[in-house]
């Protein structure tokens, strides 16, 4: 059986996190977290959906899908953190290199 502390405390974590936060924080947090994915998937090709949403329904994940959903609550509270403490100014740094389409999105102008 696969270990899941690492996922529970994390899990527990980002719903502190999440609760903390206000709208604009989460939305924020959404927008990066859609960059990164499409960045991956520029470099790397599309991730199936459906694969993704199956470990969702796994009862008792293996080894590589344990590491699959810590990994993700890794990229959600580090960058859902980044968001609320407002280290680095993300959405100000993101805004000022985008390109025009993705500034509007970024900064909602």
């Amino acid at each position: 059986m696969t270990d899941l502390s690492a996922f529970d405390q994390y899990d527990k974590l980002a719903d502190m996190l999440i609760e903390q936060a206000t709208k604009e924080q989460i939305a924020e947090c959404a927008r990066l977290l859609a960059l990164n994915l499409a960045h991956h998937q520029s470099l790397h090709g599309e991730i199936p959906l459906d694969e993704t949403l199956a470990i969702l329904d796994v009862t008792a994940p293996n080894a590589a899908q344990a590491k699959l959903l810590t990994d993700g609550m890794v990229n959600l509270i580090g960058t859902l953190g980044n968001v609320c403490s407002g280290l680095g100014e993300v959405k100000h740094w993101a805004c000022c290199h985008a390109t025009d389409k993705m500034h509007s999105i970024l900064c909602g102008r």
